[in-house]
């Protein structure tokens, strides 16, 4: 068997009026993250992770923020098309484990919903989606409520 990793992290900067979609559900705040597609940070690095594992470059490889059909895309279409990749190149994934950095909205109470949400898209059982949530203490570009990152790392396989 065929053992892998990977690993992703991105940042949103967050925009008043936006739509905050975090881990395929849409939070209620009165910020949202800026991006091409509809900029689901959690999603983004879970398919860079992927995509890193299966040794295949990144999301912005395979779907150019400068390509128009991707213009408000929902990130769980990527993260679909994502897996179609890695299991065409013969990968399993075998867990995920998440964290998201974010000041304000708390993104605890809405876990359960986003392992459920992504378990559904990824075809995985939700034990095997691990999302946990930090702040940044107030300090940097997260505390100061200016933006949203997450990371990611993953474990694929082949057999």
């Amino acid at each position: 068997m065929k053992i892998r990793t990977g690993f992703g992290y991105d940042v949103h900067q967050l925009r008043e009026g936006l739509d905050f979609w975090l881990g395929g559900i849409k939070i209620p705040h009165t910020h949202g993250a800026l991006g091409h597609s509809d900029a689901d940070v959690l999603i983004h690095v879970i398919c860079d992770a992927l995509l890193g594992a299966a040794n295949m470059r990144d999301i912005g490889y395979h779907f150019a923020d400068t390509d128009p059909q991707y213009k408000g895309i929902d990130s769980k279409i990527l993260l679909r098309e994502v897996l179609k990749l890695i299991r065409n190149a013969g990968f399993e994934v075998s867990n995920i484990d998440s964290t998201v950095c974010l000041q304000e909205p708390k993104v605890n109470p809405h876990i359960p919903a986003m392992k459920t949400c992504l378990a559904e898209v990824m075809q995985l059982p939700e034990e095997d989606i691990s999302i946990k949530a930090t702040t940044t203490e107030k300090l940097g570009f997260v505390g100061k409520k200016e933006g949203v990152a997450a990371y990611a790392t993953v474990l694929i396989y082949k057999s």
